[in-house]
C-alpha cells in the first residue's frame, strides 16, 4: 500500500485531499504539510529510513503556488535524490503541466479535485512503485559533485566551487557559472572537502582557499573576497584562515 505525503498551504485543499487519499484502499497512510521547507523535513526522515523503513515515502502529492519553495523548486530538488518519491501535482492552473512532466511527474491533477480522477493518479502511482527497479549504488566521484538543474542530473567540478552556503540541512554550491542547491549539510562537506583546500570562515559559509582574492581588516572584522563575493569571517575563524593563507603563500 502506498504511504503518501500531500503538500498544499490552503487548509482546506489539504484537508480534503488528504480525506480523499485516506478513502482510498491503494493508500496506507497519508500525511500533511503546509509547505514545502515541512514537506523537506519529512522527506529527508523518509529518505534516512530507506524505501522499506517505517518512515519511507511513496508518492508526493504537491501543490504549485506555495510561498517560499513552489511545489516545481521543490520537485525539482527531489530529483536530485538517488532514489526520491514520486510525485503528483495537484493543483488549479493548467499552465505548468509541460514542466511538470519535464520533471517526471507521475499525474497532473486539476483542482477541484474529483474522487474519480486522484484514483486515477494514486493508480498510475501504485503501478510505478510496485514496477520500479533496484537503483544501483555507485561510489561517489571525489573530483565532481552531482546537482540537478531542470530535470537534468549535471556533474559540478569541485576546483571550480569558490564558497558553499548553508541552507539548513541543504547547501548551495557557487562556481563563475552560478550556484545550486544540493541536500548535503555544510558540515558534510567541510568533512569531506577539508583535505582539498577547503575552509569553514563561518557557521554559513566554506570557502575554497585557492579562490580567495583578498583578505580585508577593516575595524577589527575580517572578510574576504571570493570570486569578487565578500564574505565575512567570524572570529573564532579568522586566525585559522590567516594561518592557512600564509602558510600556503610561502609554500
Amino acid at each position: 500500500m502506498l504511504r503518501a505525503l500531500a503538500v498544499d498551504d490552503e487548509q482546506p485543499s489539504l484537508e480534503e485531499l488528504l480525506y480523499l487519499l485516506n478513502a482510498d484502499p491503494r493508500v496506507g497512510s497519508a500525511e500533511g504539510a503546509s509547505d514545502a521547507t515541512g514537506a523537506l523535513r519529512r522527506i529527508n526522515r523518509a529518505l534516512k529510513s530507506g524505501p522499506g523503513g517505517p518512515e519511507a515515502i511513496d508518492v508526493v502529492f504537491l501543490d504549485i503556488h506555495m510561498p517560499g519553495l513552489d511545489g516545481l523548486d521543490l520537485a525539482r530538488l527531489l530529483g536530485g535524490f538517488a532514489q526520491p518519491p514520486l510525485v503528483v501535482f495537484v493543483t488549479a492552473h493548467e499552465g505548468f503541466a509541460v514542466q511538470a512532466f519535464e520533471l517526471k511527474a507521475v499525474d497532473y491533477v486539476l483542482k477541484p479535485v474529483r474522487r474519480e480522477r486522484l484514483a486515477e493518479a494514486v493508480r498510475r502511482a501504485a503501478q510505478l512503485r510496485d514496477t520500479a527497479p533496484l537503483i544501483p549504488v555507485h561510489e561517489p566521484d571525489p573530483d565532481h559533485i552531482s546537482v540537478e538543474l531542470g530535470g537534468v542530473t549535471r556533474f559540478v567540478a569541485v576546483e571550480d566551487i569558490t564558497h558553499v552556503e548553508a541552507h539548513g540541512d541543504y547547501a548551495r554550491l557557487h562556481t563563475a557559472q552560478g550556484s545550486h542547491l544540493v541536500r548535503i549539510p555544510l558540515s558534510t562537506l567541510e568533512e569531506r572537502w577539508r583535505s582539498r583546500g577547503f575552509v569553514r570562515i563561518h557557521r554559513r559559509h566554506l570557502v575554497a582557499l585557492r579562490h580567495i582574492g583578498e583578505l580585508r581588516l577593516d575595524a577589527g572584522t575580517v572578510s574576504v573576497l571570493v570570486d569578487s563575493v565578500e564574505l565575512q569571517v567570524s572570529r573564532r575563524h579568522a586566525r585559522q584562515l590567516r594561518d592557512l593563507l600564509l602558510r600556503r603563500t610561502t609554500n
